[in-house]
């Protein structure tokens, strides 16, 4: 793709020292995603970008958006996971379709404040030039993975500190774990929660609450838990075919934590599915909750564990637009999803229904 943003993904600016791998945004490299058109207005022209790049916080702290918007393309933590790479490619094909998503009355765009995103493609290219092996790729990519916890904690806790909520597009499900922390660390700071605790809300097909082993897409939520920044945690749609059985037992025996099926719901049919997620938002109606969505739980949707049998895109927009009603948001985190595989499988599609989920997030959280 020809645009200034895609031309200096490898080329991150080192902006404040502890996010060194964040390339922040101008409004020209935004406005060159942007299609625009005579007597319209696309949302690329309304959203806010960074007032001074050398000052992240304050810039953060002095804008009037309410949401904070960011990606983190990278596969470092799928690929640590055993998983196929390919999370890292569906972030600039989501940005092309939301910038040129029409603003008007049910969505304005000036709510917004488009940062950036985080180029880890140093730290990949390390693991391929000097890893040699499976498992010692497996070890670096784990490795790797702490480093990208450790940025993405630290700006999203400049964005809950100043009570702004991040929305966040992955990247995989590993970014949980240090939007969690960071959050709840923010938004106690804020005053906004007496503990730097959360709750979390996901829908996904897999739990993500493999054994502590080192850092990866699939054990974010238990990290956060046993690091004491997650309280509760509900994951609406969890396919019983991939639920490891010491992690299913850790599960029931924990009363912080819950799960509806996605054979409960849809073929024992023992809910429907907004059921199965207002129970999710009544489970973690105490306090604030993130909220993530894994894309490999819709059918035929590109990710890194893609499913023949899952939701549909609608289903999603409604999980999306029901929670950011129902519950008190800490962020939204879309993850997992993909334009291009590195096994060659790609769909050009996966960006623009990431750009719907998000504008579904903002109208609802705006009511």
């Amino acid at each position: 793709m020809s645009n200034p943003i895609n031309r200096e993904i490898k080329e991150p600016v080192k902006k404040q020292s502890s996010m060194h791998h964040l390339k922040t945004y101008t409004r020209q490299e935004v406005l060159s995603l942007t299609k625009v058109r005579r007597f319209e207005t696309k949302l690329g022209e309304r959203v806010q970008v960074l007032h001074d790049s050398s000052d992240i916080t304050k810039s953060i702290a002095l804008s009037n958006a309410k949401y904070i918007l960011f990606g983190v393309p990278e596969d470092l933590g799928a690929k640590g996971n055993y998983g196929i790479g390919g999370t890292d490619t569906l972030w600039i094909p989501f940005l092309q379709s939301f910038l040129n998503i029409q603003s008007n009355d049910f969505f304005d765009g000036g709510e917004i404040l488009l940062v950036g995103h985080f180029d880890f493609g140093d730290i990949q290219y390390l693991i391929d030039t000097t890893a040699k092996g499976q498992d010692e790729k497996i070890e670096a990519y784990r490795h790797a993975v702490n480093t990208i916890d450790e940025e993405v904690e630290h700006l999203a806790k400049i964005i809950t500190e100043n009570k702004k909520i991040p929305i966040v597009i992955g990247g995989g499900h590993n970014n949980s774990y240090p939007l969690i922390k960071g959050t709840a660390k923010g938004w106690h700071k804020a005053g906004v929660i007496p503990l730097a605790q959360i709750n979390c809300i996901n829908l996904d097909a897999h739990a993500d609450y493999r054994p502590v082993e080192g850092r990866h897409s699939g054990n974010a939520f238990r990290y956060a838990e046993e690091d004491g920044y997650l309280q509760k945690y509900c994951v609406v749609g969890l396919h019983e075919n991939y639920i490891p059985q010491n992690v299913w037992i850790d599960i029931v025996n924990n009363p912080f934590i819950d799960c509806i099926t996605f054979e409960d719901i849809f073929v024992h049919e023992k809910r429907n599915f907004m059921q199965a997620v207002a129970h999710a938002t009544g489970f973690t109606e105490d306090t604030l909750s993130g909220i993530d969505l894994d894309i490999d739980c819709i059918e035929h949707t590109l990710s890194s564990a893609m499913t023949p049998v899952g939701i549909l895109p609608v289903h999603a927009r409604q999980y999306i637009s029901f929670v950011a009603s129902d519950s008190k948001p800490a962020y939204l985190h879309i993850c997992e999803g993909a334009t291009r595989l590195s096994d060659g499988r790609s769909d050009a599609t996966s960006g623009k229904l990431v750009s719907y989920l998000v504008s579904d997030f903002v109208k609802a959280a705006a009511h």
